[in-house]
This record gives C-alpha cells, sequence and structure tokens, in this order.
C-alpha cells in the first residue's frame, strides 16, 4: 500500500475553508476534509505581530498527490502565502487507509 498524508491548511473562514476542500475532494485530491472553525492564530507577517481568527482545514490523502494538492491550494486560496503543510501518516487503521486510497486513485 501507498503511503499516505495529512495536509494542514488554513483559511480566513469555514467558507473558505469548505470551498478548498470541495476543489481538492472533486480533483480527488484527497479523499477527506476536516473544518475547525475558529481558531485564534498568532503569527508574524511583514514584521508585525498578527492576532487573526482563522479556520483550520486538515485533509487526508495520498503522499504522492500531497505536491498536487499543495500546488492547487495556492492556485487558489485568498492568501497571499497559504499555510499548507504536509504531515506524513506514520500509521492508521488498515480500513481507512485502503478507503484513502480508493478515494483517492483515478477513475
Amino acid at each position: 500500500m501507498t503511503g499516505f498524508s495529512t495536509l494542514y491548511v488554513t483559511a480566513v473562514d469555514a467558507d473558505k475553508a469548505a470551498a478548498l476542500s470541495r476543489d481538492l475532494l472533486e480533483r480527488r485530491l484527497v479523499a477527506c476534509a476536516n473544518i475547525f472553525p475558529k481558531v485564534r492564530s498568532l503569527y508574524l507577517w511583514k514584521g508585525e505581530i498578527c492576532d487573526e481568527p482563522e479556520t483550520v482545514l486538515i485533509c487526508k490523502t495520498r503522499s504522492d498527490l500531497a505536491e498536487k494538492a499543495i500546488e492547487r491550494v495556492r492556485k487558489i486560496h485568498s492568501y497571499d502565502c497559504p499555510c499548507v503543510i504536509v504531515l506524513p501518516m506514520t500509521a492508521g487503521n488498515p480500513d481507512y487507509l485502503e478507503w484513502i486510497a480508493g478515494e483517492t486513485a483515478p477513475d
């Protein structure tokens, strides 16, 4: 079985996160997306400390699709420099991983 990864993405709000999720799902770049609204993000941007509400999006995919998913998020995201990071899955329910593989397989 192929390797699997989780994408961690932030968005301005739940609607933008849902739009990103739908796009990635329709393209079969991810099998699942979880949206966590209303997180508080503190970060440095252009030398200033920012304190803003954001939404976190966590997507599950095959590792070999991670770069394509990153490229797609960068293309359609509303931020100039979106947070999109890949976290490798080191273990998981084999049935769930098989499901991810099946949902992200080409037609």
